[in-house]
């Protein structure tokens, strides 16, 4: 048995400068930023939410603009190979952390794992 749950927003930026994304989506959702610069590369932002809500981060990015969601998962190689028997595929294993798949549907989305120590609740589905 695994859980996972809908855990990120990610919206994809494809921009020199995050800063001006930043401050539109961080207006537009009414949501403050808790870190301009998450990673200390430039490269990712995240804006403040609940506890109880998927995080929403801004990501810049070398592809064209989109948003993408992540699925948070105890078990990334489980959840993967559910998503498969779904019709989705993967298309890479980034830095050892998370995979970047397709839906059916042709939309890119990320499965990645639980941070250690954290609980994967509120609104996790249990899978067997």
């Amino acid at each position: 048995m695994h859980q996972s749950r809908l855990s990120n927003i990610v919206i994809d930026c494809q921009l020199e400068d995050l800063a001006p994304a930043i401050e539109f989506w961080s207006r537009a959702l009414g949501k403050p930023v808790a870190d301009a610069d998450e990673d200390g590369d430039g490269k990712y932002a995240k804006l403040q939410t609940a506890a109880d809500e998927p995080v929403i981060l801004l990501q810049k990015v070398d592809h064209p603009n989109r948003v993408h969601l992540d699925i948070e998962t105890d078990d990334i190689d489980a959840e993967v190979q559910r998503l498969e028997a779904l019709g989705a595929h993967r298309i890479e294993f980034v830095h050892g952390r998370w995979w970047v798949m397709q839906a059916p549907s042709g939309h890119r989305f990320c499965v990645v794992q639980r941070p250690e120590g954290r609980a994967i609740q509120p609104h996790a589905n249990r899978w067997d």
